[in-house]
């Protein structure tokens, strides 16, 4: 009996705080909405992406992931800004090979003029 009259109890006293926490909990008005998160694009535009960049680039999360407009734009400036590095490269490699074979010959003709 003393068991039954202590759940009864229990019962009452956590149904009453139940109720006053939803009935006077303060304003009964609807939670505001709260403002969707918006992408920042943290790359810079004043100079080259680096490595801290990108691992600096984080997303906001929505109910299904991320926001694909969000990241197919950084994903093409990331694109962008590495073809921009591999045609600079190439320009340089053929700078270099043109500066060696220049060389080459310069050394060619020195040679065949000092055994004259």
């Amino acid at each position: 009996m003393f068991m039954f009259l202590f759940l009864v109890v229990a019962l009452v006293v956590v149904v009453g705080a139940v109720t006053l926490s939803v009935v006077g909990g303060g304003d009964s008005t609807a939670l505001p909405e709260a403002p969707p998160e918006r992408f920042v694009d943290p790359l810079p535009l004043e100079r080259p992406v680096h490595r801290g960049d990108v691992e600096l680039l984080r997303f906001p999360v929505t109910v299904r992931g991320y926001r694909m407009t969000d990241v197919d734009d950084a994903l093409g400036r990331l694109a962008a800004e590495l073809a921009e590095r591999d045609a600079r490269i190439a320009d340089l490699e053929a700078a270099l090979a043109g500066a060696r074979a220049d060389l080459d010959v310069s050394l060619d003709k020195h040679t065949e003029d000092d055994q004259r």
